[in-house]
């Protein structure tokens, strides 16, 4: 009885085993989709900022296209970043836009480089 006993239990841990095999990797493909999904939140967050900056920059400056790409430079770190800037009449438009590289292992050749593009608009004040 013993030894039917010992086999069972055995058999449950070999089991347990064979589950973690199994499920294990779907568990981190998850965490690192999830991670991967911060990351672009944090980096859009980051371009909206440079957005705002950069239209406020232009809306006060003689070269508002000069300020509006120094601004969105100086307050994010991702390079490159690309600043476009628009007049039309009192009101200065700025378009920013980034590709987050998406280099989170297994996921990143899953999905690819994300486009990532914030604008703000700002009446222009006088110089």
């Amino acid at each position: 009885m013993s030894s039917t006993l010992r086999r069972l239990r055995d058999d449950q841990r070999a089991q347990a085993t064979v589950e973690l095999a199994i499920v294990l990797p779907i568990v981190v493909i998850f965490v690192l989709g999830v991670f991967q999904v911060a990351l672009v939140a944090r980096d859009q967050l980051a371009i909206e900022l440079a957005a705002r900056e950069a239209a406020r920059a232009a809306a006060v400056s003689a070269d508002p296209a000069g300020a509006a790409g120094a601004a969105a430079r100086r307050v994010v770190d991702l390079a490159p970043i690309d600043v476009s800037v628009s007049v039309a009449g009192d009101v200065v438009r700025v378009r920013v836009s980034y590709v987050n590289p998406t280099d989170v292992a297994i996921i990143g050749a899953a999905i690819g480089d994300v486009s990532i593009e914030a604008s703000a608009t700002m009446v222009l004040e006088p110089p």
